[in-house]
């Protein structure tokens, strides 16, 4: 009796062909280059008016107003005549730059944090509460955002006159408020429309309360779009004018921004000053950026793809 030993079948051609093709090369090491070499001259572009104006907030009087900022580049034995009285005029002296900057924080803080609060409040309900009406309401709120807010100008002025808060800090507050709220409870509740409905359906069966639910679980969870309407806010108040000017103006609550507008002289000068007093408004800005950075992407994405 004979043994007899099967040999494994080669495999077929057909069966090789079935494999995934993996020699496809777009030559990737020349795409990165290429992208790096735009990038690079786009950012060159971006950043050209910026050291201009970094230049001559650094200038004197007299250097600004005679020769452009490229000379301490083109000369650099002209270094020499930099200075920081620019920065020093701008924050004391009559500028009062400082006074404006802690204008702008009184202005800044509370218009972008009750907007927060109060928006927060309205997200969890049209997210997690049911009653009549409600899909209604959400996109009324959200059909305000393409409404100009200069249209409401006019009436809002006659009414702060009659109550007299013209000119005070409350003025600014409500505007900003009123113009902000539809982008913070479109932001907000498009996020918590992300969250588990299993996490909240538990919180109810164990009893919790509405107000439980938001403090303990939904605010929390909620940090990156709190986080991501906070930069917007805090960006849109602080480097306002419009509002700024028109319902408060010069004087002793004006905030950097009317500020700034009072360093530029007759005739076209004093650009060193407004240069200078631009830089020291930028500073607070990019500290709250780079501080909630890393919340701004992922507020902003949730909840605009699902599946």
């Amino acid at each position: 009796m004979t043994d007899t030993v099967t040999a494994p079948a080669a495999a077929s051609p057909a069966r090789k062909a079935r494999k995934p093709a993996t020699h496809f090369d777009p030559n990737p090491a020349k795409a990165g280059w290429f992208t790096r070499i735009v990038l690079l001259v786009i950012c060159v572009l971006w950043l050209i008016p910026l050291i201009g104006a970094l230049v001559t907030s650094f200038r004197t009087t007299s250097d600004a107003a005679n020769t452009g900022w490229w000379s301490v580049i083109v000369h650099p034995s002209t270094l020499s005549s930099l200075t920081l009285q620019n920065y020093s005029s701008a924050l004391g002296g009559t500028q009062h730059m400082g006074t404006a900057f802690i204008n702008s924080l009184a202005i800044t803080l509370p218009a972008t944090f009750i907007p927060i609060l109060i928006a927060s409040f309205a997200a969890y309900a049209f997210t997690f509460i049911e009653f009549k009406g409600r899909e209604f309401l959400f996109l009324t709120i959200v059909a305000m955002l393409v409404v100009p807010n200069y249209v409401a100008f006019i009436p809002i002025l006659k009414l702060y006159r009659d109550v007299g808060l013209n000119g005070s800090f409350p003025a600014a507050w409500l505007a900003h408020i009123g113009f902000g709220m539809s982008l913070a409870v479109y932001i907000l509740r498009n996020y918590m429309s992300t969250l588990p409905k299993t996490v909240i359906e538990s919180a109810k069966m164990d009893g919790a309360s509405h107000y439980m639910t938001f403090y303990r679980l939904v605010l929390p969870m909620s940090v990156p779009a709190l986080a991501s309407f906070a930069i917007f806010q805090f960006l849109w108040v602080w480097n306002d004018l419009l509002v700024a000017l028109v319902f408060i103006g010069p004087g002793n609550n004006e905030p950097v921004t009317v500020a700034l507008t009072g360093l530029q002289g007759q005739f076209g000068k004093g650009w060193e000053l407004v240069t200078a007093g631009g830089f020291i408004t930028m500073l607070l800005p990019v500290i709250v950026f780079f501080a909630l950075q890393r919340f701004f992407i992922r507020g902003l994405t949730a909840g605009a793809v699902k599946g």
